[in-house]
Order: C-alpha cells, then sequence, then structure tokens
C-alpha cells in the first residue's frame, strides 16, 4: 500500500515539476531551494510561487491532521478520500479552464495531505512524497547487514525508493501525452488503493 501511494506521489510530482517549469507540488524541500535562489536572481514571482506551493503543500498536512482528528473511525479511508478530491479537482479546474492557476496548488494541497495517511502515535510513521530520510534509513540498514545485523531491512527502504521513481517516470512520460490530464492515472491509483483500505483489516496506527 505504501509502495503504490509513493508510486502515485512520485507521479504527481513529475506532473507538477514539469507543468511548472521546475518547481514540485511534493518535494518543499527542493521549492525552498528553489525560492532562494529566484530571490538571488531577482525573480520575485519565483520567490512567491515556490513560497506559495509550500503553504499549499503545508496546508494539506494541517488540514488532513485535523480530519484525522474529527473522524471516530476508518480514518485513513477518510484521508486518502481528501487526497483524491483534491487531484480529481486540480484536473477538473484544468479541464474546465476555470482559475487553472490554483491546480498547481491544489495537487501541493493533496500531496501535503498524502503525508498524513499512515501515523503512528500522532507522527508520520511513513514518508510517502519525499525520500531523503528513506535513502538515510536505507543506508543504516545497508551498513546494519555488513556488520552482523538483518540482512534484508533495507529492502523496504529500497522498495518505497523505487516506487516513487518509477512513479516518476511514468508521470513524466503521461504529461508530455495527456499534460496535467494525466492526473487522472494517480486518481485511478488513490480510487484502488481506496479500494483495497476499504477491505483491508491492517490497523489505521500501522
Amino acid at each position: 500500500m505504501a509502495g503504490a501511494l509513493s508510486l502515485a506521489a512520485g507521479f504527481v510530482d513529475a506532473v507538477g515539476f514539469i507543468h511548472l517549469g521546475g518547481y514540485f507540488v511534493s518535494f518543499m524541500s527542493g521549492n525552498s531551494t528553489r525560492a532562494g535562489a529566484a530571490l538571488a536572481e531577482g525573480n520575485p514571482l519565483g520567490f512567491m510561487l515556490a513560497m506559495g506551493l509550500v503553504a499549499a503543500f503545508t496546508a494539506g498536512v494541517i488540514s488532513a491532521s485535523i480530519l484525522r482528528r474529527l473522524v471516530p473511525f476508518r480514518k485513513r479511508m477518510w484521508v486518502l478520500l481528501y487526497v483524491t478530491a483534491a487531484l480529481g479537482l486540480a484536473v477538473v479546474l484544468f479541464d474546465l479552464n476555470v482559475a487553472v492557476w490554483l491546480a498547481p496548488p491544489v495537487m501541493a494541497l493533496a500531496m501535503g495531505a498524502l503525508n498524513v495517511i499512515f501515523e503512528r502515535d500522532g507522527e508520520v510513521s511513513i514518508g510517502l512524497t519525499y525520500m531523503t530520510g528513506t535513502l538515510v534509513k536505507m543506508g543504516q540498514q545497508m551498513a546494519a547487514a555488513l556488520t552482523g545485523g538483518n540482512r534484508l531491512g533495507w529492502v523496504r527502504y529500497l522498495f518505497l525508493w523505487l516506487s516513487l521513481t518509477l512513479g516518476s517516470i511514468v508521470g513524466g512520460f503521461a504529461y508530455f501525452a495527456l499534460n496535467l490530464n494525466a492526473l487522472w492515472v494517480s486518481v485511478g491509483i488513490f480510487v484502488v488503493v481506496l479500494a483495497f483500505n476499504a477491505r483491508s483489516r491492517v490497523p489505521e496506527n500501522a
């Protein structure tokens, strides 16, 4: 499930990255760096775009976290519904040519919300849209394997990274074929994950 969601996140981020000419809808470290670089280059619009995406992403985290606290059960399913609806709204805005400029911030909001899917004790247990921490953990587990520890502990982190990377490759090609309509593919992935989650008996705090 985490792999499928990371794949979808990579797909969405690649679509957004190409559409925005080098800004991200899920990788906020990159946008923070882009904001500083844009300001140094005398590009206030680039700075505002980067910071606007950071704000939208953060709003997604906040709103999804509040949603988790408000719903009494099936919290993960409700957050998945929220993410799916937000991505669908982004495509509809583009298709109807209504407030098209809102589509990328809505995508960023959805990606922020996505990171609230897996929580344990009020903290994110699996980051789905950023892989720096995942690669660090993979490296640590590889070091442990080389020094007599768990030989396969690094595999789950490699799987997450590969999922996001594969999603970004597919998303990039899909964007050039379909423009922002490529997001319907990611909406479909989330619908499949929703159906799986509805049948799953995995504990919500896993």
